[in-house]
């Protein structure tokens, strides 16, 4: 058997990114960015209020809150006068004389020769003349030009994934379109006589598509962009020429059902002449047997996947989730991996690397992780989808460790988190 390392290397090594496009960024969350966004202009592009007040001179307000006594020594209230208001988005200039204050909302051009706003709270709130009971200093409640961007920085760094911060950002400073990684293009075929839509009622010996529906589910959460062919017939012409459509489109192909038993057959016929295509018996569990290979004038990243749903879903997370990742241009395209101890023993099948379906915890009092295998904590019982539809990580077990008992330590990888 091939080892697991040496056939994710042979599959790695086939990853092609597609060639980086400029998108809208609407449309560029989730994705990687392929360029150093360079700002033009600065944020805050004008000195403006950061909460709602009186913008003042500050040496004007400097004796709030102290002492201060008329000619008489009777303490008095430190007040301005309130000569106008701006408000966010005023575009008329106004210019503030010494011992006078302005109304200002947060986001308000700031009036010229004021280099400080006074929160409401520091005030009595008044509309003609307003009492100030504490001091503010120069700058204070204040955004400055260029205090988050200044012209030349770098807005959005070539790779960071696009979130909701950076399409903000980008937003912020004028930039509509940013060049990104597209979501690599991935088609899903499912072969099988005994296969009928989820739209039809089964009849004797036959069994939904599960597989194109949950593959192309996975593809998306891996981040490509999917075409869920649907079922497609295995005789050999009618199966070569959806493939061949698909290669001319597609970064990535998978077809599921596609070994072991009569189906292969008729695959390894309709694929042949199409490129190199090897069914190998790869050392893991469940999903040993599996092809790839490279198909079409492009040599498009071909996978064939067991009909087993469980066992077409492991393979594709450790062999075909990789890939698109890298094809994203992410830098680490793994899953994360972390060490558990077991609550329950487990068993796994020896010579082969051990994918089994669990539930990962958090001990309340450690914080260590806990995990509990689902099923029959044995790696058998690979038919079982509802068991993995449960699972929020797999147990890896290596191909010489078998057994486990209750509290050993073993390595789990995380699948998608719950919310």
């Amino acid at each position: 058997m091939r080892s697991v390392e040496d056939q994710l290397i042979k599959v790695t090594a086939a990853a092609v990114a597609p060639r980086p496009v400029r998108v809208a960024i609407s449309e560029a969350q989730g994705l990687l960015c392929a360029e150093d966004v360079i700002t033009e202009r600065p944020l805050p592009g004008f000195d403006q209020a950061a909460i709602d007040g009186y913008a003042v001179r500050s040496v004007d307000v400097s004796a709030a809150g102290t002492d201060v006594r008329d000619e008489e020594g009777e303490l008095i209230d430190l007040t301005l006068p309130v000569v106008g208001e701006v408000v966010a988005g005023s575009r008329q200039p106004i210019r503030l004389q010494p011992r006078q204050t302005v109304r200002v909302d947060t986001g308000a051009p700031l009036p010229t020769l004021a280099d400080a706003v006074l929160p409401l709270d520091f005030t009595d709130g008044g509309t003609a003349r307003v009492k100030v009971f504490e001091p503010v200093r120069s700058g204070d409640y204040v955004r400055r030009v260029g205090d988050d961007v200044q012209p030349g920085d770098v807005a959005v760094r070539a790779g960071t994934i696009i979130g909701a911060a950076q399409v903000g950002l980008l937003a912020a400073v004028g930039q509509d379109k940013v060049l990104v990684h597209p979501r690599p293009r991935l088609s899903v075929i499912s072969i099988g006589g005994e296969l009928i839509d989820i739209d039809r009622t089964p009849g004797p010996g036959q069994v939904y598509d599960v597989n194109s529906y949950a593959l192309a589910a996975a593809a998306r959460d891996a981040g490509a962009d999917v075409n869920r062919v649907g079922i497609v017939s295995a005789d050999p012409r009618r199966l070569r020429d959806v493939v061949e459509g698909q290669l001319v489109r597609s970064e990535v192909v998978v077809i599921a059902g596609a070994v072991g038993g009569w189906a292969s057959e008729q695959v390894r016929e309709a694929l042949d002449g199409l490129g190199e295509l090897e069914v190998d018996r790869v050392a893991m569990h469940p999903g040993s047997v599996q092809g790839f290979g490279r198909l079409g004038r492009d040599e498009v990243p071909t996978f064939l996947l067991p009909s087993n749903p469980v066992s077409a879903l492991v393979v594709f997370e450790v062999m075909v989730r990789p890939l698109i990742r890298i094809a994203l241009g992410r830098r680490q395209p793994m899953r994360r991996i972390v060490n558990a101890r077991t609550i329950t023993p487990i068993s796994s099948m020896p010579g082969r690397k051990g994918y089994l379906r669990a539930q990962l915890l958090r001990d309340e009092t450690s914080g260590d992780y806990l995990v509990q295998p689902l099923g029959n904590g044995n790696g058998g019982s690979s038919h079982l989808l509802a068991t993995l539809a449960e699972a929020n990580s797999l147990i890896v077990v290596e191909p010489d460790d078998t057994d486990f008992r209750t509290g050993d330590e073993v390595r789990v990888a995380f699948l998608a988190q719950r919310g």
